[in-house]
């Protein structure tokens, strides 16, 4: 594409595009001299100008021969453009949302294949802007490991719950990394992902195949990161008081906590995501 189509690209007529191309290549003109360099009428060539003027691509000056224009140097001009075309896209994206069904409940998608659930995976993180909740096992982490890693270098603040407790740095997990056996109890590996609080992916992997849900739905949005955000609160505090933990639950808190639990020992369990010794005064004997 030329010049001028590339301008009318950007919103500008074909007489428009024209005769700012003149201006950039002729400097200082009146408007015989542009209509002449841009092969337009001479008719229309003061109403084409002025045109060009309110778009701000143009500048009038009065001197003592008459009126003049000059072009606008094409960095500003294209400053300018790009501003108005993001206040532009910015209005009409506010329009169009206004317009949507606020009673409208967002889909539940289910993904039934591994391929599809690593597709909707990348498009979460991509499609994140300032959040990332994560809850990931080794071998998804190192499969979106790329986009991760973009996520994190172009501002996007990332939480992970390695949820196999790795040893050692894989490579793939990003950003503030807590490492606790949170991995579910049965075969099979969780990929838990939110986006600014504003879209889900709950996927589950077994030797079966995979499966997994991605929704904007609001209920299930909150529960996952709420599962996220407290499972990661529980472990660290944990973490950081297991030595002193004895003593510290009443009888019936012991047995509201157990109840919880399905193996019906809510120490115990803390002592597998921590990896830690923990005991209460209340089941010495």
């Amino acid at each position: 594409m030329n010049v001028n189509d590339l301008l009318q690209e950007l919103g500008f007529s074909d007489y428009e595009a024209r005769a700012y191309v003149a201006l950039i290549g002729a400097g200082v003109s009146n408007g015989y001299e542009v209509a002449k360099a841009a092969g337009m009428p001479r008719a229309n060539v003061y109403t084409v100008l002025e045109r060009l003027v309110e778009r701000g691509g143009a500048r009038r000056l009065d001197t003592a021969d008459g009126v003049r224009y000059a072009a606008v140097k094409p960095e500003q001009l294209l400053r300018r453009l790009d501003r108005r075309h993001r206040r532009t896209l910015e209005a009409v994206e506010k329009a169009l949302t206004a317009l949507e069904h606020a009673d409208e409940a967002a889909p539940v998608f289910n993904l039934r294949n591994y391929a599809e659930l690593m597709a909707q995976a990348r498009a979460v993180i991509d499609g994140a802007n300032k959040e990332l909740l994560v809850g990931i096992q080794p071998p998804e982490a190192a499969a979106l490991a790329d986009h991760l890693r973009e996520a994190r270098e172009r501002g996007v603040a990332i939480t992970t719950l390695c949820m196999q407790a790795c040893g050692a740095e894989c490579g793939g997990c990003q950003g503030r990394i807590h490492r606790y056996d949170l991995a579910p109890a049965r075969d099979g590996r969780w990929l838990l992902l939110v986006d600014d609080e504003c879209r889900a992916l709950a996927g589950e992997v077994t030797d079966a195949g995979a499966s997994a849900v991605v929704t904007r739905q609001r209920q299930i949005v909150d529960l996952i990161a709420a599962y996220i955000r407290q499972s990661l609160a529980l472990a660290i505090l944990t973490d950081d008081v297991g030595d002193q933990f004895e003593g510290l639950l009443s009888g019936p808190a012991r047995d509201a906590l157990n109840a919880l639990q399905p193996e019906g020992d809510f120490l115990a369990r803390l002592s597998d995501i921590t990896g830690k010794k923990l005991t209460d005064v209340h089941n010495r004997s």
